[in-house]
């Protein structure tokens, strides 16, 4: 029986999860989410010693139903056979008492790569399988770390295009640079004008505007996105939270069905999103600890129920989370209001024309199971410090958001639950910031000579994708304006 998705808005039919990969965003601006969360019928300790393809063979077939196992299991192996530098794909490593888990050894170095080197090859199955022979356009607007993901994902695979738009100063130099020397015979990047918010939000104008999908599809493009709207990419997140939980199973860390902590830094709500559907599917989570920087549009909507988007823009150490429009969240508050359509579309209404909206007090009862805090730029630093300093391992500015929150969480609640402490990006690619944190000294440097001191100084082996990143050659030196953005697709497309 297929497991068929809805668009949280309410309007249009139920689609199968082929023809949602396909649309990306739903017609009425919606979100597509499962009819149901579907259940694990295998208890815990029976698929503890599945690999990672193995487990996300298991998860991927409950949610995408109108795909063969066969079809599943050659896009999981093309996503993860010989693309990561671990063989376990992810790794969890305990430091002290918490577990860090290590989403970052993919050819990106960052946790999009996980879901983002499967979504092409879902996509391209799902072509295949609605026999589309018109090209796939992916729009994608990125904070740092989905652009270069997605552009690594996509490049030279037939049959699609991507086109990646990043703030001009919301990225580190290191993800800049990854992104404007990006080969590929399909590809395109250009910044833009503003933070990630006004990409993003570009970015679902285009897909909101119907008379321009129209000129698109007469031109023989149709328009799908690779951010985490999409329900292709946010799938393969929930992989990893069961495999982390089975580690720390196989190795006598927790016993089984023990409750464990999720502590996600959080910027667009994706990936603590994907932890969420984890439990839901029967995942023990005692609470999910939402962590974010001083951009703490999150924080304040989990402690008070509003969503308010009327503040400063901050440009921090943690570019990937410096967000105020947090798509995913959309989602979870339609589990919230007891998967009211109507609800949904008015809040939505609501933080369209006046910049926020508030939940009601029964939305905000469902968040009991929700933790969060925010740090700042000098937390940041000092848990990177710290962690160094304590345990000989090096963290990212994002992870150490993550984990300066927790800290303060453990000291307020002495709730010692096991914990899984999200580590979402490698700190080669925030070398300044890491090595400022850890006392190396960056005078006369820049980003690029400091991997290599960074290295030498920790022993912490230079990850092979970025190695000779100064050297490549800088192909996408474009700057455009929000207002500008079609033209640039329009440009690329030759349409």
């Amino acid at each position: 029986m297929n497991l068929m998705y809805k668009s949280t808005r309410g309007s249009g039919e139920d689609i199968t999860a082929s023809e949602a990969i396909i649309k990306g965003i739903a017609e009425d601006g919606g979100l597509y989410i499962p009819v149901e969360i579907p259940k694990i019928h295998i208890p815990l300790h029976e698929i503890m010693n599945f690999n990672y393809c193995k487990l996300a063979n298991y998860i991927l077939k409950e949610f995408l139903t109108d795909f063969s196992e066969d079809e599943i299991s050659q896009c999981v192996n093309k996503a993860y056979s010989n693309n990561f530098d671990s063989d376990e794909i992810v790794e969890v490593k305990k430091e002290g008492d918490e577990f860090f888990l290590e989403l970052y050894h993919g050819p990106t170095l960052a946790f999009k790569d996980m879901a983002l080197s499967l979504l092409p090859h879902l996509l391209k199955t799902a072509l295949n399988k609605h026999k589309i022979t018109k090209e796939i356009v992916i729009l994608t607007a990125t904070s740092g770390d989905t652009g270069k993901a997605a552009l690594e994902g996509f490049k030279n695979i037939d049959k699609t295009k991507i086109i990646v738009f990043y703030p001009e100063k919301g990225v580190s130099e290191i993800q800049k640079r990854q992104m404007t020397t990006q080969e590929g015979n399909n590809v395109y990047v250009t910044s833009i004008e503003g933070n990630f918010d006004d990409a993003q939000r570009g970015v679902k104008e285009i897909f909101n505007d119907s008379k321009y999908s129209e000129f698109l599809d007469s031109n023989n493009y149709i328009l799908s996105s690779a951010n985490s709207i999409n329900i292709g990419r946010l799938v393969p997140q929930i992989v990893y939270y069961f495999y982390a939980y089975l580690s720390l199973l196989k190795k006598g860390e927790i016993k089984n069905n023990e409750k464990i902590n999720i502590v996600v830094p959080t910027g667009n709500f994706g990936n603590i999103l994907a932890a969420y559907y984890a439990s839901e599917m029967g995942l023990p989570v005692n609470k999910f600890i939402c962590a974010s920087n001083e951009n703490n549009v999150l924080y304040d909507f989990i402690k008070t129920g509003v969503y308010d988007i009327h503040r400063k823009f901050v440009i921090t150490s943690s570019p990937s989370m410096d967000i105020l429009v947090s798509s995913n969240l959309e989602r979870l508050n339609y589990y919230l209001s007891g998967k009211d359509e109507k609800v949904i579309s008015d809040l939505m209404k609501k933080l369209s024309l006046d910049g926020k909206y508030e939940i009601t007090q029964s939305m905000k009862n469902g968040l009991k199971d929700f933790h969060t805090g925010f740090a700042t730029d000098k937390d940041t630093f000092e848990s990177i410090k710290e962690v160094y300093n304590k345990f000989n391992y090096v963290i990212d500015p994002h992870t150490a958001v993550a984990y300066s929150v927790y800290k303060e969480y453990k000291s307020e609640s002495n709730d010692n639950t096991k914990t899984i402490i999200v580590s979402t990006a490698s700190p080669y690619k925030f070398t300044r910031n890491v090595c400022d944190s850890i006392s190396i000294n960056t005078e006369n440097l820049d980003d690029f000579e400091l991997i290599n001191e960074l290295s030498r100084n920790t022993g912490v082996r230079v990850p092979s994708p970025i190695v000779d990143l100064k050297n490549k050659k800088i192909i996408y030196k474009n700057v455009c304006t929000k207002e500008n953005m079609k033209n640039v697709i329009n440009d690329f497309l030759k349409v």
